[in-house]
């Protein structure tokens, strides 16, 4: 098999006529200087790194779970071919674990004057901002023997959003909607609603929405239909502080409430309903007004996708006055934050009649399901005793639960998976109760 390359100078400067047991100056410069001439036209040969032009393009954000484009245009401007490795730098959170060897090196090869392209696929892990780092390019003479190595740096940003798992819950709560909106016969009423239409009495329907005067003018019984008002006012506060951090599964749960949070504002802003967003601990991390219907989605997202949870407890008094400022008028106020007793009986209670003497108040937590396991255990002495605590911190939420109701605030309490549907069917239910 004939050699190339490298393999075939070594061979070549391997057979020349050297004494191997006679070593003198003479005989090491008959072999190592045809070898450092090679090595020095080998790097004379190598384009230069410094000289090469870098810029990006590609995706700017993504959501979570899903990948993003980064591509690379690597210019060459010199006139000497450019064979090169290259290594595109980002940070580990960026990509799937084990896989950011092969994303992120690449081979090319970009004639003299000419320009070529590389992707980067980015699949990353974790909320937020991802930002470039160097680009570190290894540039080889023809041989292979001596390189050239420099860096640059071509900056990109991609944000990462939140992946809204619950979207696929959306078409169900819409049809829902359809059906308070007045397209389908609805049998509520009360404060907040709007007449719709009359229609015949059926079986079952509520008999305080009898209209006894079309029904003196007809030989049928009528009831009138209802629908909810549009363009309410519903603040979304999130609670940043270090009850969001605590991790329920694979995530913490500030990313179970803002994924409710995101499925309750698509339904609402398609109800006609304005949708602002607060995100607050100590101090705003995130504040979200007057947006269209249309904007409403992605403004929260974007809001989101950079949110952390502050090992800090959250200021309940400051989260109460923040949420007046921004509501002034009446509204529906949904908290999405802990039932742990100490930081609602301490933190919340004291402040909540405030909250509750001009707006609707909906509360919502994440409950963890590990606890509901624990609870079913039998069979030895650790799993009754891990059933008992179990037992003991339901009936703390359910009596943290019972005492914001009695203050008049509407509780959802679920599991990650099911607090999206949950709040969703809450808030229409306040809808057709006409309590918005």
């Amino acid at each position: 098999m004939a050699l190339t390359g490298r393999a075939a100078l070594l061979a070549a400067l391997g057979s020349l006529p050297v004494g191997i047991w006679e070593p003198s100056w003479t005989g090491i410069l008959a072999v190592n200087a045809p070898l450092a001439v090679a090595c020095a036209c080998d790097f004379a040969l190598a384009a230069p790194v410094r000289r090469l032009g870098l810029s990006r393009s590609g995706d700017t954000s993504v959501r979570l779970g899903d990948t993003a484009d980064v591509t690379l245009t690597i210019t060459n401007p010199s006139r000497r071919p450019l064979r090169a490795r290259l290594r595109d730098a980002w940070p580990p959170s960026s990509w799937q674990p084990g896989t950011e060897t092969t994303a992120s090196r690449h081979r090319l090869t970009v004639p003299p004057g000419e320009r070529r392209r590389v992707t980067t696929r980015l699949r990353p892990t974790r909320r937020g901002d991802r930002q470039a780092d160097r680009i570190t390019i290894r540039s080889y003479g023809p041989l292979g023997l001596f390189s050239r190595q420099g860096t640059h740096r071509a900056p990109w940003t991609v944000r990462v959003l939140p992946p809204f798992t619950s979207r696929k819950h959306l078409p169900s709560k819409l049809a829902r909607l359809r059906e308070l909106d007045g397209r389908t016969s609805v049998l509520t009423r009360g404060e907040g609603t709007e007449f719709d239409s009359l229609r015949e009495y059926v079986p079952g329907d509520d008999t305080r929405s009898i209209d006894w005067r079309a029904t003196a003018r007809q030989s049928a019984v009528a009831v009138r239909t209802w629908r909810p008002e549009r363009d309410r006012h519903i603040l979304l506060v999130l609670d940043t502080g270090r009850t969001s951090a605590g991790r329920v599964g694979d995530a913490p749960r500030l990313d179970a409430s803002m994924d409710a949070a995101l499925l309750l504002a698509a339904l609402a802003s398609r109800a006609g309903d304005r949708v602002d967003l607060l995100a607050y601990d100590r101090k705003v991390r995130a504040l979200v007004q007057g947006r269209t219907a249309g904007d409403v989605l992605p403004s929260l997202v974007n809001a989101m996708a950079t949110l952390e949870p502050e090992l800090v407890e959250t200021d309940a008094r400051g989260l109460t006055a923040t949420a007046l400022r921004t509501s002034p008028r009446r509204s529906l106020i949904v908290l999405l934050t802990t039932l742990d007793a100490a930081p609602i009986e301490e933190g919340l209670l004291p402040v909540l009649a405030q909250l509750t003497q001009r707006h609707t108040v909906l509360l919502a937590s994440v409950a963890d399901p590990h606890i509901t396991e624990m609870s079913k255990a039998r069979g030895n002495v650790d799993a009754v005793y891990e059933a008992a605590a179990a037992a003991q911190a339901q009936s703390d939420r359910h009596r943290t639960a019972e005492q914001l109701r009695r203050h008049g605030v509407t509780v959802v309490d679920a599991t990650p998976d099911d607090l999206a549907p949950a709040l969703a069917d809450a808030y229409l239910a306040l809808k057709a109760a006409g309590r918005l």
